[in-house]
């Protein structure tokens, strides 16, 4: 269902309002068809209610129409020809029009395409009241425009009160001395009801001329695509989804890793510990088994090969007991030429980063012994 809404033609409807010049009181002035089922479903004065969709008729007073030849590839090139068009043939400036350009498909003219001009404010009037009537018509298109477009000649019909006529590049108001100056006395085919009919809800269903063009389109409020917003979730989801299952595989596959690796220091640990030893903790085992090996401290042979370097770097010293106690200590027998070897040899040691504590040295038969306890420092 779709309703057609006449706008007031001229003045009728409107009163001054000082400076601001005319608006329209409430609705009157406007007239409207309902058009359900490919018919005229009912007829009425002023604003109807109902939230179908409504084409509002620009009276033929307000508009001007003009058909030429404009380029068909490019809405810039056209609209930008149509207004120098319109600059030419109006004695308004351009800056005051809104140009709007229609297509009314092939025919005997060729490319020539319907250009309605209009006044800017005129414009912001019309939609101005109908927003103040609760009315966003979907489209805006001159009465003329409602007619169907002759082969040759003339038509002429009457649509809600206003005499409108139409040729193949005309469409005007009918009034008897512009009529006789355009037709040149021709007389215009009379449309009865039927066909006005008819004619206007092949006009409303595709408008060929629409004036809701450049700044004053109607505004689209985007629905949102429920469908589309389902798909999209379930889109996000299956990432998730996949995401959360490459981080599980990743997890379990460092699982089963630690896993082999542990089952494989347990089996290295059995080769290193004493045979038929539960193993509990691998590391610790080792560990103690290592601390039994070596000895306490730094161990039995660190401690041994410092000491044995330090000897060889001190001449004329030598060793002549070696004890290692189980505190980790090393108590050597030490013989040596003169009492200040004794001290080059403690030196020697401490400086391996040992410490040696010297014990007591006695000089008989011409050499000089005695005993150096070696500890971690």
């Amino acid at each position: 269902m779709t309703t057609v809404l006449f706008l007031p033609a001229g003045d009728a409807g409107y009163r001054p309002l000082g400076d601001a010049g005319y608006r329209l009181p409430g609705d009157a002035g406007y007239r409207w068809w309902r058009i359900a089922d490919a018919r005229v479903a009912g007829e009425g004065d002023g604003v109807p209610d109902g939230d179908e969709p409504t084409v509002a008729v620009a009276p033929a007073e307000s508009v001007t129409l003009h058909w030429a030849e404009l380029p068909s590839r490019s809405p810039a090139q056209a609209v930008a020809a149509a207004r120098i068009l319109a600059a030419e043939a109006s004695a308004a400036p351009a800056a005051d029009l809104h140009v709007a350009i229609g297509d009314e498909g092939g025919g005997s003219i060729g490319d020539e395409r319907p250009i309605a001009v209009v006044g800017a404010d005129t414009m912001r009037a019309w939609l101005a009241d109908m927003a103040a009537a609760g009315v966003d018509p979907v489209a805006i298109v001159p009465a003329p425009m409602l007619l169907p477009r002759p082969d040759h000649g003339f038509v002429r019909g009457e649509i809600a009160g206003a005499a409108l006529l139409r040729g193949r590049a005309t469409g005007f108001a009918d009034e008897a001395r512009l009529t006789e100056l355009v037709t040149a006395g021709e007389a215009p085919v009379m449309l009865d009801r039927a066909a006005l009919e008819t004619a206007v809800i092949a006009a409303i269903a595709a408008p060929a001329l629409d004036l809701r063009q450049g700044p004053f389109a109607r505004r689209r409020r985007r629905a949102v695509d429920w469908a589309l917003v389902r798909r999209l979730a379930l889109l996000g989801l299956a990432i998730l989804a996949v995401t959360l299952a490459i981080d599980l595989i990743r997890i379990a596959r460092y699982a089963f890793a630690a896993d082999a690796l542990e089952a494989r220091a347990e089996v290295l640990a059995r080769t290193g510990l004493p045979r038929g030893e539960t193993v509990t903790d691998a590391d610790r085992q080792l560990d103690e088994r290592l601390s039994r090996v070596r000895g306490p401290g730094l161990g039995y042979s660190a401690t041994v090969a410092a000491v044995y370097d330090a000897i060889r770097a001190t001449p004329g010293t030598e060793l002549t007991a070696l004890d290692f106690q189980a505190n980790g200590d090393l108590r050597l027998g030490i013989a040596c030429e003169r009492e200040a070897l004794a001290t080059d040899l403690k030196r020697a040691i401490e400086a391996r980063g040992l410490v040696a504590r010297a014990g007591v040295f006695q000089a008989a038969g011409g050499r000089v012994t005695g005993e150096l306890t070696v500890s971690a420092s």
